[in-house]
């Protein structure tokens, strides 16, 4: 494989586990994006409170922002990481352990099933337990879309409604879309020693197809998609915060 293509476009790693490497392993954009479903569960929750916001984005920050990128790390270093195992093995324990002691703190009985949820659904994606059986699209999809909207809301006053169902099965559809043209980025970037290749056009000119003209376009769009997602939350909670 070759080592010359950045792992991912986000990628700030330079192999000697520092500040940049810990950024990257953040997927800092991937983040956001499904810290922006938090948000937006909690925006359209009835009842509205910063405060039950920002201890939930804390939770989800560390479980998957932390922990699930941590243990994906750990499982053949597809960012190719200086950081050590260990550091990376403690985060990921910190990053799990530490929501479900505070989401136990908070709601008690009433938040077990999303505690127990999310720890399982972080460790066995990332681990890819069961043979690898849940570490697919659809596990992905209501892991990373529609569970951090269900949540979000969830969280506001212990209770679900029709507004959220609906707005997670747009996640799931989302994060559909997120995996199918990121693992293919993934594929260009990591595992691809070169492309090699032509697009005839019917008007007959030929264009050169390269890797660098395949991922342009594929990761322009998570970009965007990414950054859309992360300010429809914004204005959904600043509508919440205003009225």
């Amino acid at each position: 494989m070759t080592t010359s293509v950045r792992p991912a476009f986000y990628a700030l790693s330079t192999g000697r586990g520092g500040v940049r490497d810990w950024v990257t392993l953040l997927h800092p954009p991937y983040t956001a994006w499904h810290l922006a479903y938090v948000a937006i569960g909690a925006a359209l929750a009835p009842t509205f409170a910063g405060w039950r916001l920002a201890g939930s984005l804390v939770a989800f920050f560390l479980a998957v922002g932390v922990a699930a990128h941590a243990l994906d790390e750990l499982h053949g270093r597809p960012l190719r990481t200086g950081i050590p195992a260990s550091l990376l093995t403690a985060a990921s324990v910190v990053g799990v352990v530490a929501p479900v002691v505070a989401g136990w703190m908070y709601g008690g009985l009433r938040l077990l099933p999303f505690i127990v949820a999310g720890a399982v659904i972080v460790v066995a994606y990332n681990l890819e337990l069961a043979r690898g059986g849940l570490h697919n699209t659809a596990v992905f999809a209501l892991g990373w879309g529609a569970f951090p909207v269900l949540t979000g809301y969830y969280a506001q006053s212990f209770r679900l409604g029709w507004s959220a169902v609906v707005a997670a099965a747009a996640a799931v559809l989302l994060s559909v879309a997120q995996r199918e043209l990121s693992s293919f980025v993934r594929d260009l970037r990591r595992r691809t020693e070169s492309v090699d290749g032509r697009i005839i056009r019917a008007d007959g000119t030929v264009e050169a197809v390269s890797r660098a003209e395949l991922l342009r376009p594929t990761e322009a769009a998570l970009r965007a998609m990414a950054a859309a997602v992360v300010l429809f939350a914004v204005a959904l909670v600043i509508s919440r915060l205003v009225n």
